[in-house]
């Protein structure tokens, strides 16, 4: 198992510069000019922006100017942005904002998502099981944007004037775990539906298996068989689903964190992709890529906990 880690650790190596490089040179290639942009509407002292263009390293070669940002990334230095504060400050209060967020949708999406799933199979054909994918389908059809405005409206002003209580706050990160839980839900809205769909259909083809039949006629309890056997061996592929998909809701918190006023790495990636601050950009691809990295690890170590046949030599 120690191998299989340290292995893994350095297949990540070559991924990690690879993404790195890839958004830095998406970013070098942007037409305008960073440094110009830091004065705005009026014009920088020529002599004053060659000063920092020389130490941004911005008059130097691509291959230069990553090999100066990637050899600081593993000292642990992200650098600094165009107006002197470091990088690493600077996520680091946004970045606890995405991570709860992100965390929250997770761990909505593995609740609501695998208990309607497992609803949904166990009532294969009915009436339920047509309604939930109705629900799902819907879910994945309406926009973000559409599915955030109108949550918004319903559960946190239309409940808040009927009930007198604010249980579902529309903006900012101010109360708490609460503050989270209405953008968790927008932003999880689509993988939510995609669990769903992914674990009815795991469980009935699990529940089809020739083993099930069996332990079924042999007398074993039917709430047994399905929670011991069944469903362990379907959380396979859901797990490696939720793994994968912890990146992407950070990585697409944008527009979530845009609609509920959330100041997470999702708004700042958009105005650093604007300002073209290339320090910033790739650090909080750095991150995204080192959370796809670890989520990813850590599901192949979980396979080895839910079915004991998998081994890691």
């Amino acid at each position: 198992m120690g191998r299989y880690v340290i292995r893994r650790l350095l297949q990540a190596i070559p991924v990690l510069l690879g993404a790195t490089f890839l958004i830095f040179a998406v970013v070098f290639a942007l037409p305008g000019d960073p440094i110009g942009a830091l004065a705005g509407d009026k014009r920088m002292d020529p002599a004053f922006a060659a000063v920092l263009r020389e130490q941004y390293h911005l008059n130097d070669p691509l291959l230069l100017q990553y090999w100066h940002y990637i050899s600081g990334v593993f000292q642990g230095d992200f650098g600094t942005t165009f107006s002197k504060v470091p990088v690493s400050e600077l996520m680091a209060g946004k970045f606890q904002v995405t991570i709860n967020l992100a965390l929250t949708a997770l761990v909505l999406e593995a609740v609501i998502g695998i208990g309607l799933g497992l609803w949904a199979a166990l009532r294969q054909g009915k009436a339920t099981d047509t309604a939930i994918l109705a629900v799902t389908l819907l879910l994945i059809s309406v926009p973000v944007l559409v599915t955030g405005f109108v949550l918004q409206l319903l559960l946190g002003v239309q409940l808040k004037k009927s009930t007198g209580i604010d249980f579902f706050p529309v903006a900012g990160a101010f109360d708490g775990w609460r503050s989270y839980l209405l953008p968790g839900f927008v932003l999880a809205g689509v993988s939510i539906a995609y669990l769903t769909r992914l674990t009815r259909t795991s469980l009935v083809e699990t529940l089809r298996a020739d083993y099930i039949r069996t332990a079924i006629a042999k007398g074993m309890p039917r709430r047994r068989v399905i929670g011991r056997h069944a469903l362990r061996n379907a959380l396979i592929p859901l797990i490696t689903y939720l793994g994968a998909d912890l990146g992407a809701l950070m990585g697409g918190a944008i527009i979530t964190e845009t609609i509920f006023n959330l100041n997470g790495i999702g708004q700042q990636l958009y105005q650093s992709v604007y300002l073209r601050e290339q320090p910033v950009v790739v650090g909080i691809v750095t991150i995204l890529v080192l959370v796809y990295i670890v989520a990813n690890l850590i599901v192949d170590l979980l396979y080895a906990v839910l079915d004991p046949r998998i081994r890691y030599e």
